[in-house]
Protein backbone atom coordinates (compact mmCIF):
# COMPACT_ATOMS: atom_id res chain seq x y z
CA UNK A 1 0.00 0.00 0.00
CA UNK A 2 1.48 3.33 -1.11
CA UNK A 3 1.51 6.18 1.36
CA UNK A 4 0.02 9.34 -0.09
CA UNK A 5 1.69 12.74 0.39
CA UNK A 6 -0.18 15.32 2.46
CA UNK A 7 1.04 18.14 0.17
CA UNK A 8 2.82 17.15 -3.04
CA UNK A 9 5.33 19.95 -3.60
CA UNK A 10 7.35 17.68 -5.87
CA UNK A 11 4.55 17.52 -8.44
CA UNK A 12 4.57 21.30 -8.82
CA UNK A 13 8.36 21.36 -8.93
CA UNK A 14 8.41 18.85 -11.79
CA UNK A 15 6.13 21.16 -13.75
CA UNK A 16 8.17 24.31 -13.09
CA UNK A 17 11.70 22.95 -12.68
CA UNK A 18 13.18 24.27 -15.97
CA UNK A 19 11.79 27.77 -15.39
CA UNK A 20 12.87 27.79 -11.74
CA UNK A 21 16.37 26.55 -12.58
CA UNK A 22 16.69 29.34 -15.15
CA UNK A 23 15.40 31.95 -12.68
CA UNK A 24 17.88 30.88 -10.02
CA UNK A 25 20.69 30.87 -12.57
CA UNK A 26 19.90 34.48 -13.50
CA UNK A 27 20.28 35.52 -9.87
CA UNK A 28 23.55 33.62 -9.57
CA UNK A 29 24.78 35.34 -12.72
CA UNK A 30 24.03 38.91 -11.58
CA UNK A 31 24.89 38.30 -7.92
CA UNK A 32 22.30 40.63 -6.38
CA UNK A 33 21.37 38.17 -3.67
CA UNK A 34 19.78 40.70 -1.28
CA UNK A 35 17.10 43.11 -2.60
CA UNK A 36 18.02 42.30 -6.19
CA UNK A 37 15.91 43.31 -9.20
CA UNK A 38 13.69 40.23 -8.89
CA UNK A 39 12.45 41.42 -5.50
CA UNK A 40 10.87 44.60 -6.90
CA UNK A 41 9.65 42.70 -9.97
CA UNK A 42 7.92 40.17 -7.76
CA UNK A 43 6.43 42.88 -5.53
CA UNK A 44 4.87 44.54 -8.57
CA UNK A 45 3.46 41.25 -9.88
CA UNK A 46 2.15 40.27 -6.44
CA UNK A 47 0.39 43.62 -6.02
CA UNK A 48 -1.25 43.28 -9.43
CA UNK A 49 -2.48 39.76 -8.64
CA UNK A 50 -3.83 40.80 -5.24
CA UNK A 51 -5.59 43.94 -6.60
CA UNK A 52 -3.41 46.18 -4.46
CA UNK A 53 -1.62 49.42 -5.38
CA UNK A 54 1.61 48.19 -3.79
CA UNK A 55 3.23 45.19 -2.12
CA UNK A 56 6.27 44.95 0.11
CA UNK A 57 8.09 41.67 0.59
CA UNK A 58 9.76 40.60 3.82
CA UNK A 59 11.49 37.64 5.42
CA UNK A 60 8.44 35.66 6.53
CA UNK A 61 4.72 35.80 7.20
CA UNK A 62 5.21 36.54 10.88
CA UNK A 63 7.19 39.70 10.17
CA UNK A 64 4.52 40.63 7.63
CA UNK A 65 2.04 41.04 10.51
CA UNK A 66 4.55 42.65 12.86
CA UNK A 67 5.66 45.34 10.41
CA UNK A 68 2.29 47.15 10.11
CA UNK A 69 1.86 47.07 13.90
CA UNK A 70 5.28 48.71 14.20
CA UNK A 71 4.45 51.23 11.47
CA UNK A 72 1.28 52.25 13.33
CA UNK A 73 3.19 52.50 16.65
CA UNK A 74 0.97 49.89 18.29
CA UNK A 75 2.36 49.29 21.76
CA UNK A 76 1.77 49.30 25.50
CA UNK A 77 -1.85 49.87 26.45
CA UNK A 78 -3.19 48.90 23.01
CA UNK A 79 -5.58 46.01 22.38
CA UNK A 80 -5.31 43.95 19.20
CA UNK A 81 -8.33 41.72 18.54
CA UNK A 82 -7.71 38.38 16.82
CA UNK A 83 -9.00 34.83 16.72
CA UNK A 84 -7.55 32.15 18.95
CA UNK A 85 -8.21 29.46 16.33
CA UNK A 86 -5.13 30.27 14.24
CA UNK A 87 -1.42 29.66 13.98
CA UNK A 88 0.73 31.18 16.73
CA UNK A 89 2.13 33.93 14.52
CA UNK A 90 -1.15 35.87 14.43
CA UNK A 91 -1.06 36.64 18.15
CA UNK A 92 2.66 36.16 18.77
CA UNK A 93 3.64 39.49 17.23
CA UNK A 94 1.23 41.54 19.33
CA UNK A 95 3.17 41.48 22.65
CA UNK A 96 6.51 42.17 20.92
CA UNK A 97 5.99 45.91 21.42
CA UNK A 98 3.94 45.69 24.58
CA UNK A 99 0.43 45.51 23.11
CA UNK A 100 -1.99 42.78 24.19
CA UNK A 101 -4.05 40.36 22.11
CA UNK A 102 -7.73 40.01 22.92
CA UNK A 103 -8.96 36.64 21.71
CA UNK A 104 -12.30 36.53 19.90
CA UNK A 105 -14.42 33.51 18.97
CA UNK A 106 -15.03 32.32 15.41
CA UNK A 107 -18.09 31.38 13.39
CA UNK A 108 -19.08 27.72 13.63
CA UNK A 109 -19.43 27.22 9.88
CA UNK A 110 -16.41 29.03 8.38
CA UNK A 111 -14.05 29.16 11.42
CA UNK A 112 -13.32 32.81 10.59
CA UNK A 113 -13.68 35.71 13.03
CA UNK A 114 -17.24 36.20 14.30
CA UNK A 115 -18.22 39.87 13.68
CA UNK A 116 -20.81 39.89 16.46
CA UNK A 117 -18.33 38.50 18.99
CA UNK A 118 -15.75 41.03 17.80
CA UNK A 119 -18.12 43.94 18.38
CA UNK A 120 -18.91 42.65 21.86
CA UNK A 121 -15.21 42.28 22.67
CA UNK A 122 -14.42 45.83 21.56
CA UNK A 123 -17.30 47.26 23.59
CA UNK A 124 -16.18 45.32 26.67
CA UNK A 125 -12.56 46.48 26.37
CA UNK A 126 -13.68 50.09 25.99
CA UNK A 127 -15.92 49.80 29.04
CA UNK A 128 -13.14 48.29 31.16
CA UNK A 129 -10.82 51.15 30.21
CA UNK A 130 -7.53 49.33 30.83
CA UNK A 131 -6.70 48.93 27.14
CA UNK A 132 -7.34 51.08 24.09
CA UNK A 133 -8.76 49.17 21.07
CA UNK A 134 -6.32 49.68 18.20
CA UNK A 135 -6.29 46.91 15.60
CA UNK A 136 -8.27 43.90 14.40
CA UNK A 137 -6.44 40.98 12.78
CA UNK A 138 -8.80 38.81 10.74
CA UNK A 139 -7.47 35.44 9.56
CA UNK A 140 -8.39 33.92 6.21
CA UNK A 141 -8.38 30.51 7.83
CA UNK A 142 -7.73 27.47 5.66
CA UNK A 143 -7.76 29.71 2.59
CA UNK A 144 -11.13 31.47 2.62
CA UNK A 145 -11.89 35.14 3.22
CA UNK A 146 -13.31 36.38 6.49
CA UNK A 147 -16.46 38.50 6.49
CA UNK A 148 -14.61 41.69 5.55
CA UNK A 149 -17.60 43.96 4.84
CA UNK A 150 -18.89 43.35 8.37
CA UNK A 151 -15.43 43.63 9.93
CA UNK A 152 -14.68 46.87 8.08
CA UNK A 153 -17.93 48.39 9.30
CA UNK A 154 -17.07 47.51 12.89
CA UNK A 155 -13.53 48.84 12.58
CA UNK A 156 -14.77 52.12 11.11
CA UNK A 157 -17.35 52.49 13.87
CA UNK A 158 -14.70 52.12 16.56
CA UNK A 159 -11.75 53.73 14.79
CA UNK A 160 -9.63 50.57 14.47
CA UNK A 161 -7.13 49.46 11.85
CA UNK A 162 -7.86 46.17 10.05
CA UNK A 163 -5.23 43.61 9.04
CA UNK A 164 -6.17 40.74 6.75
CA UNK A 165 -3.89 37.85 7.77
CA UNK A 166 -3.89 35.95 4.48
CA UNK A 167 -0.98 33.67 5.32
CA UNK A 168 -3.16 30.76 4.21
CA UNK A 169 -5.46 32.73 1.97
CA UNK A 170 -3.57 34.90 -0.50
CA UNK A 171 -5.61 34.85 -3.70
CA UNK A 172 -8.96 34.36 -1.97
CA UNK A 173 -11.76 36.74 -2.90
CA UNK A 174 -15.15 37.86 -1.66
CA UNK A 175 -17.59 38.98 -4.32
CA UNK A 176 -14.62 39.25 -6.66
CA UNK A 177 -12.61 41.51 -4.34
CA UNK A 178 -9.39 40.59 -2.57
CA UNK A 179 -9.19 41.26 1.21
CA UNK A 180 -7.12 44.43 0.68
CA UNK A 181 -10.30 46.03 -0.70
CA UNK A 182 -11.53 46.28 2.91
CA UNK A 183 -8.39 45.91 5.01
CA UNK A 184 -5.82 48.61 5.73
CA UNK A 185 -3.15 46.06 4.91
CA UNK A 186 -3.18 42.40 3.90
CA UNK A 187 -0.34 40.08 4.84
CA UNK A 188 0.75 36.72 3.53
CA UNK A 189 3.33 33.98 3.96
CA UNK A 190 5.39 32.15 1.37
CA UNK A 191 6.22 29.20 3.63
CA UNK A 192 6.67 26.22 1.26
CA UNK A 193 3.38 24.54 2.21
CA UNK A 194 1.29 27.65 1.53
CA UNK A 195 -0.71 27.85 -1.74
CA UNK A 196 1.86 30.35 -3.03
CA UNK A 197 5.04 29.12 -1.37
CA UNK A 198 8.74 29.55 -2.00
CA UNK A 199 11.59 27.18 -1.17
CA UNK A 200 12.33 28.68 2.23
CA UNK A 201 10.77 31.46 4.27
CA UNK A 202 9.19 34.60 2.90
CA UNK A 203 6.28 36.97 3.37
CA UNK A 204 4.68 40.14 2.08
CA UNK A 205 2.42 43.05 3.00
CA UNK A 206 -0.09 44.50 0.52
CA UNK A 207 -0.64 48.22 1.11
CA UNK A 208 -2.69 51.06 -0.34
CA UNK A 209 -0.53 54.17 -0.10
CA UNK A 210 3.06 55.22 -0.63
CA UNK A 211 3.57 56.67 2.85
CA UNK A 212 2.89 53.36 4.62
CA UNK A 213 4.94 51.46 2.00
CA UNK A 214 7.92 53.74 2.68
CA UNK A 215 7.59 53.30 6.42
CA UNK A 216 7.42 49.52 6.07
CA UNK A 217 10.42 49.62 3.73
CA UNK A 218 12.34 51.51 6.40
CA UNK A 219 11.34 49.09 9.13
CA UNK A 220 12.29 45.98 7.15
CA UNK A 221 15.81 47.36 6.60
CA UNK A 222 16.93 48.38 10.10
CA UNK A 223 14.95 51.63 10.15
CA UNK A 224 16.79 53.13 7.19
CA UNK A 225 16.01 56.65 5.99
CA UNK A 226 13.25 56.76 3.37
CA UNK A 227 11.28 59.37 1.45
CA UNK A 228 9.30 61.53 3.83
CA UNK A 229 11.83 61.32 6.65
CA UNK A 230 13.43 64.63 5.68
CA UNK A 231 16.92 63.17 5.64
CA UNK A 232 19.44 64.21 3.02
CA UNK A 233 21.24 60.95 2.36
CA UNK A 234 23.72 62.53 -0.02
CA UNK A 235 25.96 59.84 -1.43
CA UNK A 236 25.45 57.53 1.57
CA UNK A 237 23.56 54.23 1.57
CA UNK A 238 20.25 54.96 3.38
CA UNK A 239 20.59 51.84 5.52
CA UNK A 240 23.44 53.59 7.38
CA UNK A 241 21.21 56.58 8.17
CA UNK A 242 18.57 55.31 10.56
CA UNK A 243 15.41 57.25 11.41
CA UNK A 244 13.56 54.63 13.48
CA UNK A 245 14.09 51.32 15.26
CA UNK A 246 13.63 48.60 12.64
CA UNK A 247 14.46 44.98 11.96
CA UNK A 248 16.15 42.86 9.30
CA UNK A 249 13.33 41.34 7.26
CA UNK A 250 14.16 41.10 3.58
CA UNK A 251 13.01 38.51 1.05
CA UNK A 252 15.98 36.76 -0.57
CA UNK A 253 16.34 37.52 -4.28
CA UNK A 254 16.48 33.81 -5.13
CA UNK A 255 13.15 33.27 -3.37
CA UNK A 256 11.64 36.22 -5.26
CA UNK A 257 12.82 34.70 -8.54
CA UNK A 258 11.21 31.37 -7.62
CA UNK A 259 7.98 33.09 -6.59
CA UNK A 260 7.75 34.93 -9.91
CA UNK A 261 7.61 31.57 -11.68
CA UNK A 262 5.14 30.13 -9.18
CA UNK A 263 2.90 33.21 -9.43
CA UNK A 264 2.69 32.70 -13.20
CA UNK A 265 0.63 29.51 -12.67
CA UNK A 266 -1.06 30.48 -9.40
CA UNK A 267 -4.44 31.40 -10.90
CA UNK A 268 -4.62 27.99 -12.57
CA UNK A 269 -3.60 26.25 -9.36
CA UNK A 270 -6.41 27.99 -7.46
CA UNK A 271 -8.84 26.51 -10.00
CA UNK A 272 -7.25 23.07 -9.57
CA UNK A 273 -7.59 23.37 -5.79
CA UNK A 274 -11.26 24.28 -6.22
CA UNK A 275 -11.77 21.13 -8.31
CA UNK A 276 -10.18 18.99 -5.58
CA UNK A 277 -12.39 20.64 -2.94
CA UNK A 278 -15.48 20.04 -5.06
CA UNK A 279 -14.61 16.34 -5.40
CA UNK A 280 -14.22 16.08 -1.63
CA UNK A 281 -17.57 17.78 -1.03
CA UNK A 282 -19.34 15.50 -3.46
CA UNK A 283 -17.65 12.32 -2.26
CA UNK A 284 -18.19 12.97 1.44
CA UNK A 285 -21.81 14.14 1.14
CA UNK A 286 -24.00 12.25 3.58
CA UNK A 287 -21.06 10.94 5.62
CA UNK A 288 -20.22 11.78 9.24
CA UNK A 289 -17.48 14.09 7.98
CA UNK A 290 -18.91 17.59 7.70
CA UNK A 291 -17.48 19.58 4.83
CA UNK A 292 -16.39 23.17 5.44
CA UNK A 293 -18.67 26.02 4.41
CA UNK A 294 -17.33 28.90 2.35
CA UNK A 295 -18.78 32.35 3.00
CA UNK A 296 -21.43 33.39 0.48
CA UNK A 297 -19.70 35.03 -2.47
CA UNK A 298 -16.32 33.72 -1.34
CA UNK A 299 -13.61 31.97 -3.32
CA UNK A 300 -11.26 29.95 -1.15
CA UNK A 301 -7.74 29.02 -2.24
CA UNK A 302 -8.09 25.86 -0.13
CA UNK A 303 -4.78 25.97 1.70
CA UNK A 304 -6.25 23.05 3.64
CA UNK A 305 -9.34 20.92 3.25
CA UNK A 306 -10.58 20.58 6.82
CA UNK A 307 -13.48 18.38 7.84
CA UNK A 308 -15.35 18.20 11.14
CA UNK A 309 -15.77 14.70 12.58
CA UNK A 310 -17.15 13.59 15.98
CA UNK A 311 -14.37 10.98 16.33
CA UNK A 312 -11.52 12.98 14.84
CA UNK A 313 -8.68 11.06 16.50
CA UNK A 314 -10.18 7.70 15.65
CA UNK A 315 -10.60 8.70 12.02
CA UNK A 316 -7.02 10.01 11.87
CA UNK A 317 -5.69 6.71 13.19
CA UNK A 318 -7.82 4.78 10.69
CA UNK A 319 -6.57 6.86 7.78
CA UNK A 320 -2.95 6.54 8.92
CA UNK A 321 -3.33 2.75 8.85
CA UNK A 322 -4.55 3.13 5.27
CA UNK A 323 -1.48 5.13 4.27
CA UNK A 324 -3.36 8.44 4.24
CA UNK A 325 -1.76 11.32 6.17
CA UNK A 326 -3.79 13.95 8.02
CA UNK A 327 -3.04 16.98 10.18
CA UNK A 328 -4.81 18.90 12.93
CA UNK A 329 -5.06 22.69 12.57
CA UNK A 330 -5.16 23.53 15.49
CA UNK A 331 -5.17 21.07 18.41
CA UNK A 332 -4.90 23.67 21.21
CA UNK A 333 -6.35 27.17 20.70
CA UNK A 334 -4.03 30.06 21.42
CA UNK A 335 -5.90 31.28 24.50
CA UNK A 336 -5.41 27.89 26.20
CA UNK A 337 -1.64 27.74 25.67
CA UNK A 338 0.61 28.83 28.58
CA UNK A 339 2.19 31.97 27.05
CA UNK A 340 -1.23 33.36 26.08
CA UNK A 341 -3.69 32.13 28.68
CA UNK A 342 -3.43 35.32 30.77
CA UNK A 343 -4.55 37.60 27.92
CA UNK A 344 -8.14 38.77 27.69
CA UNK A 345 -10.90 36.79 26.02
CA UNK A 346 -13.90 38.27 24.30
CA UNK A 347 -17.25 38.48 26.05
CA UNK A 348 -18.82 35.03 26.34
CA UNK A 349 -15.55 33.19 26.00
CA UNK A 350 -14.57 31.08 22.98
CA UNK A 351 -16.85 28.00 23.00
CA UNK A 352 -16.91 27.56 19.21
CA UNK A 353 -13.12 27.68 19.04
CA UNK A 354 -12.71 25.17 21.85
CA UNK A 355 -15.21 22.75 20.31
CA UNK A 356 -13.68 22.98 16.83
CA UNK A 357 -10.19 22.24 18.13
CA UNK A 358 -11.32 18.76 19.14
CA UNK A 359 -13.13 17.91 15.91
CA UNK A 360 -11.26 19.30 12.88
CA UNK A 361 -9.04 17.20 10.62
CA UNK A 362 -7.17 18.29 7.50
CA UNK A 363 -7.04 15.90 4.55
CA UNK A 364 -4.43 15.72 1.78
CA UNK A 365 -4.85 18.83 -0.35
CA UNK A 366 -2.86 20.23 -3.27
CA UNK A 367 -3.52 21.19 -6.90
CA UNK A 368 -2.11 17.94 -8.26
CA UNK A 369 -4.09 15.45 -6.17
CA UNK A 370 -5.15 12.75 -8.64
CA UNK A 371 -8.82 11.74 -8.76
CA UNK A 372 -8.00 8.08 -8.09
CA UNK A 373 -6.00 9.00 -4.97
CA UNK A 374 -8.80 11.23 -3.80
CA UNK A 375 -11.31 8.43 -4.36
CA UNK A 376 -9.15 6.26 -2.09
CA UNK A 377 -9.22 8.92 0.64
CA UNK A 378 -12.98 9.38 0.37
CA UNK A 379 -13.61 5.62 0.44
CA UNK A 380 -11.46 5.23 3.56
CA UNK A 381 -13.36 8.00 5.36
CA UNK A 382 -16.73 6.58 4.43
CA UNK A 383 -15.62 3.11 5.58
CA UNK A 384 -14.73 4.35 9.07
Amino acid sequence: MTNLPFIDLAAQQRRLRPAIDAAIARVLDHGGYVMGAEVRDFEAKLAAFGQSPMALSCANGTDAIALPLMAWNVGAGDAVFCPSFTFTATAEVVPWNGAEPVFVDVLADTYCLDPAKLEAAIVAVKAAGRLKPAVVIAVDLFGQPADYPALRTICDRHGLKLIADSAQGFGCTLNGEHPIHWADVATTSFFPAKPLGCYGDGGAVLVKDTAIWNRLDSLRVHGKAVAGDGVDTGHHDPKYLNTRIGMNSRLDTIQAAILIEKLSIFAEEIMLREAVATRYMSGLAGSRATAPKVIDGGQSVWAQYVIDHPNRDGLAAHLKAEGIPTAVYYPVPMHLQPPYEHFERGAGGLPVTEAAAGRVLALPMHPYLMAEDQDRIIAAIRAF
